[in-house]
């Protein structure tokens, strides 16, 4: 070959050097694969720590993760503080059908609880056979792989990343390490937007306590639980909010304030303290923050949706030992459980409008007692000056009827006397009405229900009380001459049509009787007879009786009964 003139190379050296060409090539090659995911890393690092909002920090944590190790679906599953279950789930990926298939937030339960148990990445090749998912269907779509990476904050697992299907085909020991590694940058920039959400939530609900304590103490508290519970429904990011208040029974519990869907329905409706909305947690009268958990009977406080209601939360409304009653917030299912700020910062709130609504209810109370005074001073003034008046005027016309003698002018002036009478009447009654009041008193029970159903009347009707009515008529006795001067005076009021209404309540020679006497145009051939039945059986019940004569110049209704204490006739009114 020599001679030739042709020059050659020996073969080995030349496959040496192209097998030393290609493994740098193939080495460079990893560099810069390696650089490049290094360089998606950092870049993934720096999309997470640039948000301070929580969820959204959440959010970009995980399109973070699915973006770095090129999975097609992603998921970041936020462990409850009960450490029971999952409080979030956020997806990456996944069609919103998909999403409905997965459901709510308990997708990825058992991975989750399978990393709180042993704290170490998962790595599937084949995510239907691994003892981590059971069922039916896996927690996310995946063909086959699956990785799960524990997200930990303060050495405690927060959560965990869940990616499935990677375009790969598996996942690999670089893809775990590079998810490790941006797990543990996220659970830093997941612990610092958790501390300025708590900075933030402590700071809302102590602005809004300091705004609302001065308002509930200048106002009356019939408006107060109302504006407690629209200034708590802003600040809480709440779905409902309710002011519940203890009931005369000092038990149930009933609804005073409402926002939020359904407020019409739900005012006014009583709540037992057994309700599930409560968890039998009531007794300690602490406040208490309750996760997503299965629908029951929610009174209508809670919010609802696939069968399961939202986190909620339940705070006291007390004031030293006074209980007034107690707030309940209600969020959707998919929102977050009310944090420990929250808590802290509603349950503040709560304990100074407690002490607000006891202002306002001291206030309240001196103002009734000055309302009282000036009303006792107004009878007073009515007894001793104006009766007396009115009584040496009706002595001075008797007088000068007994010097003229029988006559027209007699007459008249008999007539101004009658007119009189019934004026110290009606006076004394006006008088007894300013008293201060007995609640046991018969008078002030029917003087209650005259002012009652005279809102429904021109002219409210006239009442009369003739003997000792509240020496003798009590007990059940009293609480049918209740009910009989109501039913009358109702259907006086509503049916009648009536110009002048009065009624009279007497006691006399062992016998109560209710007499009630309109201008109206009578009953008719209709009426309310059922009702006439139970007052006609009342008064038989008591060895009475029940009369009503009607005509088109109007109704007398007469209902009588026995009292049990002797007879008081002659007495007189004591009004």
């Amino acid at each position: 070959m020599a001679g030739d003139g042709i020059l050659s190379f020996p073969d080995s050296p030349r496959t040496s050097l192209d097998d030393a060409i290609t493994k740098l090539l193939t080495q460079a090659d990893v560099v810069m694969r390696t650089q490049g995911r290094l360089r998606s890393l950092l870049q993934a690092n720096q999309t997470v720590v640039e948000q301070i909002e929580l969820s959204e920090v959440l959010r970009r944590a995980v399109l973070a993760a699915t973006e770095l190790v090129d999975a097609e679906y992603g998921a970041l599953g936020v462990l409850a503080p009960e450490r029971d279950g999952l409080e979030r789930f956020i997806t990456v990926g996944m069609t919103s059908e998909e999403a409905a298939a997965v459901g709510h937030l308990s997708a990825c339960d058992e991975v989750l609880h399978a990393l709180i148990a042993d704290p170490s990445p998962v790595r599937l090749t084949d995510v239907s056979r691994h003892a981590y998912v059971s069922g039916d269907s896996p927690p996310l779509p995946a063909r086959t792989s699956a990785l799960a990476v524990p997200i930990r904050i303060r050495g405690e697992v927060f959560g965990t990343f869940y990616l499935t299907s990677s375009r790969d085909d598996a996942f690999t020991d670089e893809d775990e390490q590079l998810l490790s590694a941006l797990a543990a940058t996220s659970g830093f920039a997941i612990d610092n937007a958790r501390l300025f959400a708590d900075t933030e939530a402590r700071r809302r609900w102590a602005t809004a306590a300091a705004d609302l304590v001065p308002a509930l103490a200048s106002m009356p508290l019939t408006t107060s639980f109302d504006l407690i519970a629209t200034r708590v429904f802003h600040v809480a990011d709440a779905t409902s909010v309710a002011v519940l208040l203890l009931g005369g029974d000092g038990e149930n519990l009933r609804v005073a304030a409402f926002r939020g869907a359904g407020e019409a329905t739900r005012l006014g409706a009583v709540v037992s303290p057994t309700s599930p909305v409560f968890d039998g947690r009531l007794d300690d009268a602490s406040p208490h923050a309750f996760g997503r958990r299965v629908a029951e009977d929610t009174d209508g406080l809670l919010v609802d949706d696939g069968g399961f209601v939202g986190p909620s939360a339940v705070i006291p409304l007390r004031h030293e030992t006074r209980l007034w009653g107690l707030l309940t917030l209600a969020r959707r299912p998919d929102q977050p459980r009310f944090s420990a700020a929250e808590m802290e910062g509603a349950g503040d709130l709560a304990s100074q409008a407690s002490y607000a609504l006891e202002l306002a209810r001291a206030r309240e109370d001196g103002q009734r007692a000055l309302l009282a005074d000036d009303r006792r001073r107004i009878a007073r003034d009515l007894h001793d000056h104006v009766i007396q008046q009115l009584f040496g005027a009706g002595l001075g016309l008797q007088s000068v009827s007994g010097r003229l003698g029988p006559g027209a002018e007699t007459n008249t002036i008999h007539d101004a006397i009658d007119q009189i009478d019934e004026a110290i009447t009606q006076i004394r009654t006006v008088v007894f009405a300013l008293s201060q009041r007995d609640e046991t008193s018969l008078r002030h029970q029917l003087l209650d229900v005259l002012g009652e159903l005279s809102a429904e009347t021109r002219r409210p009707p006239a009442i009369r009380f003739t003997g000792p009515v509240d020496h003798l008529v009590r007990g059940d006795l009293g609480t049918d001459v209740v009910a009989a001067a109501r039913e009358l005076l109702s259907n006086a009021i509503k049916h009648a049509d009536a110009t002048h209404i009065s009624i009279e309540v007497a006691v006399a020679e062992g016998v109560v009787s209710v007499v009630v006497a309109d201008d109206g145009a009578g009953m008719g051939s209709g009426g309310h007879r059922r009702g006439l039945v139970n007052l006609e059986e009342r008064a038989l019940g008591h060895g009475g009786a029940f009369d009503v004569q009607s005509s088109r110049s109007g109704t007398t209704a007469t209902w009588t009964a026995r009292t049990t204490s002797p007879a008081a006739g002659g007495h007189g009114d004591r009004g």
